[in-house]
């Protein structure tokens, strides 16, 4: 039976999160918290967070063996960006985009 969590406004730009959200696709539950855990990217931290959500979530539900969830699948979406004005020369102005994402764990049982 599959196990859900999710993230949502992320502030890392969903491009970066991907990176480190394909390192864990397909891995065990606990090899995935190591490579997590041993990651040094800005949303290695809250992916952590996410994938232990995950695993609390299964253990909550009971009808799941913990010792056998793996990460069938995770995906990086993106959120809202918010934006902010940096005044240049000659009076002008260029917009900053600080983008957000949206990160959706789904964990399953092994067979």
């Amino acid at each position: 039976m599959a196990v859900k969590a999710s993230l949502r406004y992320m502030r890392v730009s969903p491009r970066k999160a991907r990176l480190v959200a394909d390192l864990v696709k397909g891995k065990d539950l606990d090899e995935a918290l190591q490579i997590m855990r041993f990651t040094r990217r800005k949303a290695a931290g809250p992916i952590y967070k996410l994938l232990k959500s995950a695993e609390a979530n299964a253990d909550n539900m009971g009808t799941v063996d913990i010792d056998n969830l793996y990460v069938k699948a995770i995906t990086v979406d993106p959120g809202p960006t918010l934006k902010r004005i940096m005044p240049r020369a000659m009076g002008r102005a260029t917009l900053i985009r600080k983008r957000t994402s949206h990160v959706t764990v789904v964990l399953d049982e092994r067979q």
